[in-house]
């Protein structure tokens, strides 16, 4: 496993363009099994998720081809339903959580679909019921073998039908779209995920020929077609990738311009960092944040402590929730952070506290941080990144250190971070790369 040596202390300054958005990327890449015909997808990732989906495709005989370092073209005219029953594609799909979205569009188009239990992140249940039940609603059958860890949906008909899912699950809400297009008749959607990710997949798919309204909001109304066609479809910038970049530049005292951010896609975001005290400008589609020397948490109007919590869209996304946190380690005052989605996702926080900083975990979903306004700068320590989130939580605070920290298992890091430690090293940072 590579390891990340970090000398704390740096000040960052420059310039800096997020990524394309994993997320987005993840639903994009399954929804070219839709259709035989070519879809070109521009403003992709290149991190470990993404290009281990884009091998997984390749392996299915899906036809890829690199235009530049961040577009490709798909064609999955010829799909080897064979390359299901390999040990190769269990191996590759279970290290993967975002294969889970290619059951929707093979059940659409094949009528048959086979996967083992997903891998990803250790961040506690991410149930899969949604997606199943779903599929379920569209006529579909259902099996999960518990010895062998595989699920298997078959559907020789989908027929479109009204459901109301149990939570407004993104993936999920991916997954039943991509399933319901092809279905006959009229699909309802009720309490879907309206994430901008979710939205670029409904306006792919509406160029490629589907019949979907009501994208933006929680209300889908699909008319299933008989067939989609190709289109080209460019990645909205990764809108976590802009909060790591703001939290980093409060931490790290910095003054940092981060291009081309998609402000109007960014929702919640930018007010939850300004929660916290942040300053920014938005300079048309750029972001810029000053240097602050100091940045001090809000009360509420009764002057009760700050919450910052999860939701779904346009609530905080939950990916964003250890970057807040640990930024807030060194703001003036204090905040309660509650991430309500996931029950293992702030057990990173330990090491935090090993590093100097003011945190009471209160419970699996629960912390309390008291900010140490910079008079107390955190201490250098070894580590080790438990999941992509985190790990770059965990690489902020040790770029603000006093000493050199060191990060293990920084893979997780790779998964949702392309080339992180050259562009930070770029402005100005001291990150080694070890293998």
């Amino acid at each position: 496993m590579g390891k990340f040596i970090i000398e704390g202390g740096h000040r960052l300054h420059g310039e800096i363009t997020p990524q394309g958005a994993k997320n987005e990327a993840l639903q994009i890449l399954c929804a070219t099994l839709l259709t035989p015909q070519k879809i070109t997808i521009h403003n992709l990732p290149r991190i470990m998720d993404v290009l281990m989906l884009i091998k997984l495709l390749e392996n299915l005989g899906v036809g890829v081809e690199k235009l530049a370092d961040t577009s490709y073209s798909f064609q999955a005219e010829h799909v080897d339903q064979d390359y299901f029953k390999t040990d190769a594609y269990s191996q590759q799909s279970a290290a993967l959580r975002g294969s889970v979205m290619i059951i929707g569009p093979l059940l659409a188009r094949f009528g048959e679909a086979v996967l083992p239990k997903p891998g990803g992140d250790r961040i506690g249940r991410r149930r899969l019921d949604t997606h199943f039940i779903g599929f379920q609603s569209l006529g579909a059958t259902f099996d999960f073998d518990h010895a062998k860890n595989f699920y298997r949906v078959n559907a020789s008909n989908l027929k479109g039908a009204y459901m109301l899912l149990d939570e407004a699950s993104v993936t999920g809400t991916a997954n039943i779209i991509m399933a319901s297009v092809l279905a006959e008749g009229t699909t309802t959607i009720y309490n879907a995920a309206c994430e901008p990710y979710i939205q670029q997949l409904c306006k792919m798919l509406v160029r490629m020929g589907a019949r979907i309204s009501g994208i933006g909001s929680n209300l889908l109304i699909i008319q299933g077609v008989d067939q989609l066609g190709g289109t080209d479809h460019t990645i909205l910038p990764d809108m976590i990738e802009v909060g790591s970049f703001i939290g980093m530049a409060a931490m790290t005292c910095s003054e940092l311009t981060i291009k081309n951010v998609g402000f109007d896609q960014l929702g919640i975001i930018p007010a939850s960092f300004q929660r916290l005290g942040i300053m920014m400008e938005p300079k048309g589609n750029d972001l810029l944040i000053p240097l602050q020397e100091h940045y001090a948490i809000e009360t509420f109007i009764d002057g009760a402590i700050m919450t910052i919590a999860d939701a779904p869209w346009p609530g905080l996304t939950p990916d964003l929730l250890s970057v807040i946190l640990v930024t807030a380690t060194q703001a003036s005052g204090s905040v309660l952070i509650h991430q309500k989605m996931f029950e293992s996702r702030l057990f990173f926080v330990d090491k935090l506290i090993d590093m100097g900083a003011q945190i009471i975990l209160c419970d699996p979903h629960r912390a309390t941080v008291i900010g140490l306004d910079h008079a107390i700068r955190l201490r250098a320590t070894v580590m080790s990144s438990p999941d992509i989130r985190a790990g770059v939580a965990l690489l902020i605070a040790a770029m603000a250190a006093e000493g050199t920290s060191i990060i293990h298992n920084i893979e997780q890091i790779d998964r949702g971070y392309e080339n992180i430690d050259l562009r930070l090293n770029a402005l100005g940072a001291s990150i080694k790369r070890e293998a």
